[in-house]
């Protein structure tokens, strides 16, 4: 089968995978990851009102993917997916859990990262823009989990203002200006983060650097500082903020690759950009139904669900010379897949630790053929029951709920997942079930839940 990439940089050595003994050859990677960015607010996806010149630009010099899938369709787990290589159904994060005062349920003592292979193979590393996955006094700390550098917002939380009082560089807070009593500053965020990104990757542009460049952009609350081009458009004030906030994650994508051919850094760079999950509104809401979003029914669903829609990524990567050019990919791949890929890519072995679910796409990413494999799963423990998913060839099930029934679904024929075909398709529909209950392993934090119970 194959799988997918979001919204991440990465950089390849010219000749191919460098070996770790050849420091000179080693790629810089760049990840470079939205919150909430789906497919349809993308021009190069389709999108026809919100401006995406640097993204449509990344596509037509590198490959766009249909079908690069999210760990899962929220931001903790899906992010966990990726830094650990980890389907949910073996990852120890599968929801958002929230810690007072600030942050979330971390990652455990010595779970092994995408940031940890390459500072164990001598790269310079860094995340500037939000972690999530640990405060720094727990074993998740970005600084405890391969990270030499770290600027931002740890607590996902704490990211939803973008006009905060506070940040962090390295685990020490500073405070912004202003301060309203009710935790609102003055100064918007993404310009500080923006900023850091260029001024580390200055600084790292004479050694291999792994930089997850994670951009709160453009999840809600949906704040800007300006609306620019959209101010006069006869739109709500949240549409126009909504797709200022798209636009300004492009021209940062936009400064960045400017930045690269400055540095002389272009064709060593890969730089691949995606969504943590899908689509964050339903189709008939106020933001999903002026954009669009679902593509005119292309995608069914949205944030929070198991279906296309949800999981479904808008994913560009960027190489000259390495990756193709102009070439449009329905391969679909997935964030668990990226620590392998990466560990190829470096000449890198992988401790036994580290144990991925993923596979390397490395000849995907460089037009050849995805890898094969048996399946994709994904698994939901927000309100409500838990949800399963699966995909294996071009069948997709879907169960919403352990006592719910198992929807199937043919994505060759029908990508919108509007037909069931699980009556006509009993065997396939054992398949799956099988699928779902072999691909899991039971974690007491993470039960298979039905709506009637706690």
């Amino acid at each position: 089968m194959r799988g997918f990439v979001t919204a991440v940089a990465v950089v390849f050595a010219a000749t191919g995978a460098a070996t770790a003994a050849d420091p000179a050859q080693k790629p810089n990677v760049i990840f470079v990851l939205s919150d909430d960015l789906a497919q349809g607010d993308v021009g190069c996806y389709g999108q026809k009102l919100i401006k995406t010149p640097h993204l449509d630009a990344m596509a037509k010099e590198g490959t766009r993917f249909t079908q690069a899938y999210c760990g899962t369709s929220v931001c903790a787990p899906s992010r966990t997916s990726l830094m650990i290589g980890k389907h949910m159904g073996h990852s120890p994060i599968r929801a958002n859990r929230e810690i007072q005062p600030e942050g979330q349920k971390p990652l455990p003592t010595g779970t092994y990262t995408v940031a940890k292979l390459f500072k164990d193979n001598g790269y310079a590393t860094a995340c500037v823009g939000k972690w999530g996955m640990g405060m720094f006094d727990t074993p998740g700390s970005p600084l405890k989990v391969g990270f030499d550098h770290f600027f931002g917002y740890n607590c996902q939380r704490h990211a939803h203002s973008y006009f905060p009082t506070y940040l962090y560089r390295d685990d020490k807070r500073f405070d912004l200006e202003g301060n309203d009593g009710k935790g609102v500053g003055k100064t918007y965020a993404q310009n500080l983060i923006a900023d850091e990104t260029l001024a580390w990757v200055t600084a790292n542009k004479d050694k291999p650097f792994f930089l997850f460049y994670s951009i709160t952009l453009p999840h809600g609350r949906h704040e800007i500082d300006a609306q620019g081009i959209y101010k006069d458009e006869k739109w709500t004030e949240q549409q126009k903020n909504y797709a200022a906030q798209v636009t300004r994650l492009d021209s940062d994508v936009g400064r960045l690759l400017a930045k690269l051919k400055e540095l002389k850094l272009d064709e060593k760079t890969l730089v691949l950009v995606a969504g943590d999950n899908g689509s964050s509104f339903a189709p008939n809401s106020e933001i999903g139904k002026l954009f669009d979003q679902t593509m005119g029914g292309k995608l069914r669903g949205f944030k929070r669900s198991l279906y296309e829609g949800g999981l479904r990524q808008a994913c560009v990567a960027r190489w000259p010379g390495v990756v193709p050019a102009g070439k449009v990919s329905d391969e679909p791949w997935a964030f668990w897949d990226v620590l392998p890929t990466c560990a190829e890519m470096i000449g890198a072995k992988l401790p036994a630790a580290a144990k991925p679910d993923g596979v390397s796409v490395l000849p995907l990413l460089k037009g050849g053929a995805a890898p094969k494999r048996d399946y994709f799963y994904w698994e939901l423990h927000e309100a409500g029951p838990s949800l399963q998913a699966v995909r294996f060839g071009d069948w997709k099930a879907v169960r919403n709920g352990p006592l719910a029934a198992v929807e199937l679904y043919d994505l060759k024929a029908d990508p919108g997942e509007k037909t069931d075909r699980a009556a006509k398709n009993p065997d396939v529909v054992a398949r799956a079930t099988k699928l779902m209950t072999d691909a899991r392993e039971d974690h007491p934090d993470w039960p298979l839940r039905d709506a009637k119970k706690n």
